[in-house]
């Protein structure tokens, strides 16, 4: 289970918790793959996708009003997603986003390109013990 204060996110390593912060920087080249995952659920706004957002990290991630919003633009610009009017609340009426078919095949590009980036990375992590990911030294 990971665990935020602020920008600090806690994470189980064996017995212990590790404290570490996650740049922005990193965060921000997820961001897209972040809203397609919510969407690929089906349509919804920017409040309900902020809190999946929230849910599906089991609370270590809450993405920023101001991210997700021009997230929304770039994404809709590039045909990943549209959005139309909705439901009213609070004498507001709700834009909600979905998905294309284009988005879907992001998504999966987005997806693919993590499994890689992560096989990559792991080949330069040392653990605890001071063996390298394969287990040799």
């Amino acid at each position: 289970m990971i665990i935020t204060t602020s920008d600090v996110v806690a994470y189980k390593r064996g017995d212990s918790l590790v404290n570490i912060e996650i740049s922005s920087d990193v965060m921000r080249g997820y961001i897209d793959l972040i809203i397609l995952r919510v969407l690929c659920d089906g349509d919804s706004y920017g409040y309900a996708i902020s809190k999946m957002v929230t849910d599906l990290s089991e609370n270590s991630y809450t993405m920023k009003e101001t991210t997700l919003y021009s997230a929304f633009s770039r994404l809709e610009k590039l045909k990943y997603l549209y959005s139309y009017p909705g439901s009213v609340s609070g004498g507001r009426e709700r834009t909600y986003y979905t998905l294309t078919e284009k988005g879907r095949q992001h998504y999966q590009y987005k997806c693919n390109e993590w499994t890689a980036t992560k096989e990559l990375i792991s080949k330069f992590i040392i653990n605890n013990e001071g063996d390298d990911n394969n287990g040799s030294n």
